[in-house]
């Protein structure tokens, strides 16, 4: 038995790195069991996404009885946070530590923030749900509003420094990869952390709820320490002391957005951010109203979805360690999503369901291709001392516009289709497809947007752009 274990793994140990994912997005100088456990940040942010988002909000309509406005609010205030994220980067960036860090201090911030949002925010919500025989109703409502901020002002430090980490770690040539990994453990932390909530809350009281939500923030807490323990250098005299000033953010944010089409970069994220989020909150709504599905053939939209980003972050990862131009990968993704959202619009006219699930698998390509796209070109920027700033300023922009594009298409739904059923645009239009057909087309229009935007971003990458020697094969495949 001893023999035979010997021999398995001395042929595990010669196995070639093209069988193992993401093995070639590692180097001598960060291996991938150091380069998985960098990863983890970004499973802590999908799993308070999943909580935040899907299960609370579910929780507190639902269970809790809260009027569907205010959870609305409620979950809607992280985004508030998101414009800091410039700033941020910019302050990792710069950061004078005694021992020489610059990124691991903010992820540390981020975890305690998320932690602490997350400890309080039970409580509140009980206080928010009571009979208000204590008169403490406006206490649950001030601080559930704080634990919301606090936790989304954890995300977004916690993201932003820990990607701009990520980029200091990482080579030009294992970048793309690292890129892919990290948005494929985001996905690992959504979806587990969904389905995870989902089965601890089954058997729903409030006791559960306080028990679930704090022990999320004792994850979280876990996996952000995990994730930054001994990754980043201690270089203290090789970056700024606690005697030097501090660079000021606007002469820095200035240089940044000096650059070459740095604005035009913003643009496009914004763009075509909102494109491919607008849809979000109507997805599901969509395929249950109008086409007839089933609660659980509406919750398969999102493992389509998700499927489809993951080939997305194949192909992009891929194409990207070859040399490609990372504004070519996402200009790929904004025309893909065009006949995405088309089949969609389509589909209700046609009664094709199929179609419908084919559309949402191509909106979940497409959007992949975008999204790794733009990040790789933000941690790709010329100027390495404005990753952090670029980081940020792409995060804020990103996030920014995936939430206001949700509210936006959640409002316009009901105010068009509300429209519609009254006659205001004649007797042909008098259905409730039309609010959903209104925000779909509006995303066509802003994928054109965001297509004229990345137009002078794009150029073509030739083959010396790849190094000697990189090697590629099925380590490309996320996950």
């Amino acid at each position: 038995m001893a023999g035979f274990s010997s021999r398995l793994a001395l042929k595990w140990k010669h196995l070639s790195p093209r069988y193992l994912p993401f093995a070639d997005a590692a180097t001598a100088d960060l291996p991938l069991p150091r380069l998985l456990r960098l990863s983890l940040f970004q499973v802590s942010v999908g799993l308070c996404t999943a909580l935040m988002v899907g299960t609370l909000n579910r929780v507190m309509i639902v269970e809790l009885g809260m009027a569907a406005w205010l959870v609305a609010l409620m979950v809607a205030l992280p985004i508030m946070a998101a414009p800091w994220r410039a700033f941020i980067g910019h302050k990792s960036d710069t950061y004078a530590s005694v021992i020489g860090w610059r990124r691991v201090p903010y992820v540390g911030l981020g975890t305690f923030l998320q932690f602490a949002g997350l400890a309080m925010l039970p409580f509140s919500l009980l206080l928010m749900t009571g009979d208000g025989r204590f008169g403490l109703a406006w206490v649950g409502h001030v601080f559930a509003a704080l634990s919301f901020l606090l936790v989304g002002a954890g995300l977004q430090t916690t993201q932003t420094a820990g990607l701009a980490l990520a980029s200091d770690l990482s080579t030009d040539v294992t970048r793309p990869r690292v890129v892919a990994l990290m948005y494929v453990m985001l996905l690992v932390g959504l979806a587990g952390g969904g389905a995870t909530f989902a089965v601890l809350l089954a058997d729903f009281s409030p006791t559960r709820l306080v028990q679930v939500v704090q022990g999320a923030g004792v994850v979280v807490a876990m996996l952000g320490i995990a994730s930054v323990w001994k990754q980043e250098a201690r270089c203290p005299g090789r970056r700024r002391s606690k005697a030097e000033p501090a660079p000021a953010f606007a002469p820095r944010w200035q240089s940044f957005i000096g650059q070459p089409k740095a604005r035009r970069f913003l643009w496009t994220v914004g763009l075509g951010t909102a494109a491919f989020s607008m849809q979000d909150v109507v997805l599901e709504p969509y395929g249950g109203e109008i086409l007839g599905l089933s609660v659980g053939a509406t919750s398969a939209l999102t493992a389509l979805m998700a499927g489809g980003a993951l080939a997305a972050f194949a192909v992009a990862a891929r194409w990207l360690a070859r040399g490609g131009d990372p504004y070519r990968v996402a200009a790929l993704g904004l025309v893909l999503g065009l006949p995405a959202f088309a089949a969609v619009i389509v589909s209700a006219p046609a009664d094709a369901p199929w179609m419908f699930r084919c559309g949402t698998a191509l909106i979940g390509f497409g959007g992949g291709l975008f999204a790794v796209g733009m990040l790789t070109a933000a941690m790709a920027l010329e100027h390495r001392d404005h990753v952090g700033l670029a980081l940020g300023a792409w995060g804020a922009v990103q996030a920014t516009s995936a939430g206001l594009a949700i509210a936006l298409g959640g409002a316009l739904r009901d105010g068009v289709s509300t429209l519609a059923t009254h006659g205001a645009f004649g007797e042909a239009l008098v259905s409730n497809v039309t609010g959903y057909s209104f925000v779909y087309h509006l995303e066509l229009y802003l994928l054109f947007a965001a297509l004229i935007a990345i137009g002078p971003l794009v150029r073509s990458f030739g083959p010396a752009s790849r190094e000697p020697g990189a090697k590629f094969g099925l380590a490309d495949l996320p996950g």
